[in-house]
């Protein structure tokens, strides 16, 4: 383990963790203040990441496609909510997981059906490309830096919205009593509406960000969907703050498990067990912090006023 190369590992986990926050901000709004599972969210975030594919190759510009594939993510999500899932919003939970199952099985083949099985990309805009030189020898791409600064700016916007707003203040109660909202006179419908959109906003640009440094591909947004439920579990359910913190950890460990489990295990073991070892204890690291987190506090570590 050399400095140099810790130092990229802890960039690479806040690099993670910002695209993870992104995806669960969106999550854990629609989860708190909607108690709806939407296990189609990872879907809006494979998605905006094929959108991006398609408006980038269409403009020849990150900037305009970015723009072009955030509206049609918005568009398409308020398609959902108004075709799906305000449907669902009276059922109980096992008939909220088999719809956006089911959804999640329809837009995977239909991806299938008009990009292709094969694994794209969008280039890294030439104005974010290039490297920055940091201590000594250490370069990190400029790219990523542009994520995790515009994963920060989300969540400034984000924390500004919710905290300072009366949109805010009526997500935030609404996280905390729904019912109560709805028989004050606000329009619940609308204020849904509005979940979503930010949702699937906030998953479509998650896409589209890691669109230029991942495969996009189909079934993409499934692994990050599982880890943006660790995310909003050791956060806690219905907090921006806790999502942004739990992303954090969850990127940071994960990233940082994978990297060193091997050589630290090495000092204990052989080396040909130390690999076998490392390799299954590092892919378990964030469960079992997740499992620590809900053992001392089961309501996660920022949850929202109300849920404690």
């Amino acid at each position: 383990m050399t400095t140099s190369l810790l130092i990229v590992q802890l960039l690479n986990g806040l690099q993670f963790g910002i695209l993870l926050f992104l995806v669960a901000a969106g999550l854990t709004l629609v989860f708190g203040v909607m108690d709806f599972i939407n296990l189609a969210h990872g879907v809006q975030y494979m998605l905006g990441a094929y959108l991006a594919v398609t408006f980038v190759g269409l403009t020849g510009s990150f900037m305009l496609g970015l723009v072009l594939a955030l509206a049609a993510a918005l568009l398409l999500g308020l398609a959902f909510e108004f075709l799906v899932f305000r449907h669902l919003y009276e059922r109980d939970h096992l008939d909220q997981v088999l719809a956006t199952f089911g959804l999640i099985l329809l837009l995977n083949q239909a991806v299938k059906m008009i990009w292709g099985a094969a694994p794209l990309s969008v280039p890294v805009p030439e104005f974010l490309s290039g490297n920055v030189r940091l201590l000594g020898d250490v370069l990190y791409p400029v790219y990523r830096f542009a994520l995790i600064a515009a994963g920060l700016g989300v969540g400034a916007l984000l924390w500004f919205v919710v905290e300072k707003t009366r949109t805010g203040m009526l997500l935030r109660a609404g996280a905390s009593n729904a019912p109560m909202v709805s028989a004050l006179g606000v329009d619940i419908r609308k204020l849904f509406m509005i979940v979503f959109a930010f949702g699937t906003m906030l998953a479509g640009f998650a896409g589209v960000m890691a669109a230029p440094i991942l495969s996009v591909e189909p079934g993409m947004g499934d692994t990050v969907l599982i880890l943006a439920f660790v995310v909003i579990v050791v956060g806690g359910i219905g907090s921006i703050r806790g999502a942004f913190v739990g992303a954090l950890i969850v990127g940071l460990v994960d990233t940082l498990g994978r990297s060193f489990m091997n050589d630290l295990l090495r000092l204990f073991m052989a080396p040909a067990s130390a690999r076998a070892t490392g390799a299954a204890l590092s892919s378990m690291l964030i469960y079992l912090v997740m499992a620590a987190v809900l053992f001392v506090r089961p309501e996660g570590l920022l949850p929202a006023k109300g849920r404690s």
